[in-house]
């Protein structure tokens, strides 16, 4: 035995099976929020569900209630997904997605930009986000018999993420109708995918640069964060310096003006000065553990930064203008 749960709130379709000791059967059409708050709550690690012709009952601990129900065929079906299948490993997936989130737009008018593009062949997984001021890119080995190149809407890869984190198995896909449907081992989710072309982002990823700098990530992205404080409101600018063996971080604001210094592997052409978002350059580099190469194509032209442990990512950042 078993029970099931769908849901649905027009983006996402999802069916999932949890364990559980049942006995007869039935279905029952419930309020989404009410019930997960109410199971959310529960002072037991258990919880009892009993349907009556009065209602769906839910027990935990010394905690009891009645919900109201309403008719279970009132309730959409799952969307039929036809189309090309493949496989792809659930931790890849997760990986990818969760580490480029970051770069989507938030702003509701910027359509696509708020997506997250997922391409598949048969050598990797690739994920891309940009919100027309960063980048960030993330290739997970592993490749799928499935062909596709697919927007997600970023708010329904954070649900996918939640879902598939902590899974170590191969999920099944399909593409079709506007939809990307994965199944797992308990569940199975039908995604709508965004219309429109995402950008050309290989057009914004420099191939030549004049100075690249080796330091360790956590190093750089706490003084950014330190100097953040300091740095202007708007522009959340932070200055770097590139030297011989060193880079030097200043910010100056409404309260005052802050600098650090950094060792680092630096070769180019020296010396090289540039400024940054201070925001978006802490999140390019928060997560990432060991070094980091910085590498500039210019003062003011697009940097790139990459993981020396993680070579599958890569994250762009447009100077300011100063």
């Amino acid at each position: 035995g078993g029970l099931g749960f769908r849901a649905t709130n027009g983006e996402i379709d999802l069916e999932l099976q949890v364990p559980a000791e049942a006995e007869g059967s039935g279905a029952a059409l419930v309020p989404a929020a009410l019930f997960g708050q109410l199971v959310r709550s529960l002072p037991s690690e258990y919880a009892e569900l009993r349907l009556t012709p009065e209602g769906l009952e839910l027990e935990g601990g010394r905690f009891a209630t009645r919900i109201a129900v309403a008719d279970p065929e009132a309730f959409p079906p799952f969307p039929e997904v036809p189309g090309p299948e493949g496989e792809v490993p659930a931790g890849a997936l997760a990986r990818a997605l969760s580490r480029v989130r970051y770069a989507a737009a938030q702003e509701e008018y910027r359509a696509i930009f708020r997506g997250i593009q997922l391409e598949l062949d048969a050598e990797k997984l690739r994920a891309v986000a940009t919100d027309g001021f960063r980048l960030a890119l993330f290739d997970a080995p592993g490749g799928s018999a499935l062909a596709a190149k697919l927007v997600l809407p970023a708010r329904s890869a954070d649900e996918l993420v939640r879902l598939i984190k902590d899974a170590d198995v191969p999920l099944r896909l399909a593409v079709g109708e506007g939809r990307l449907r994965i199944e797992g081992e308990r569940f199975r989710a039908a995604l709508a995918l965004m219309e429109g072309t995402f950008p050309d982002y290989q057009r914004v990823i420099p191939g030549r640069f004049v100075l690249q700098a080796v330091l360790d990530a956590e190093a750089l992205r706490q003084a950014i964060e330190r100097l953040r404080v300091l740095a202007d409101r708007q522009s959340q600018r932070v200055d770097l310096a590139f030297a011989e063996g060193t880079l030097e971080l200043a910010a100056e604001g409404e309260y005052g003006r802050g600098r650090e210094a950094l060792a680092a592997e630096v070769e180019g052409e020296l010396p090289l000065a540039a400024a940054f978002n201070a925001h978006y350059l802490a999140d390019a580099l928060k997560g990432l553990k060991g070094a980091v190469r910085f590498k500039l194509s210019g003062a003011q032209t697009p940097s790139v930064l990459e993981s020396e442990e993680e070579p599958g990512y890569l994250a762009v950042v447009v100077p300011l203008r100063v």
